[in-house]
């Protein structure tokens, strides 16, 4: 009989990153907060620029 061939995952520590579903405690923020503070900086920033 013919083996099966066998899928081998490359070793842990070969640069890839591994995430983990757990999530730690701390501050929950949105992605679309993240963007509108993002996004108010940087027009703070080119106001600020053009005025002074």
């Amino acid at each position: 009989m013919m083996r099966r061939r066998e899928e081998r995952l490359p070793p842990s520590g070969a640069g890839l990153m591994r995430y983990f579903s757990e999530e730690g405690e701390g501050i929950k923020v949105s992605p679309r907060t993240v963007v509108g503070f993002s996004l108010a900086s940087i027009l703070l920033v080119v106001f600020l620029h053009l005025m002074f």
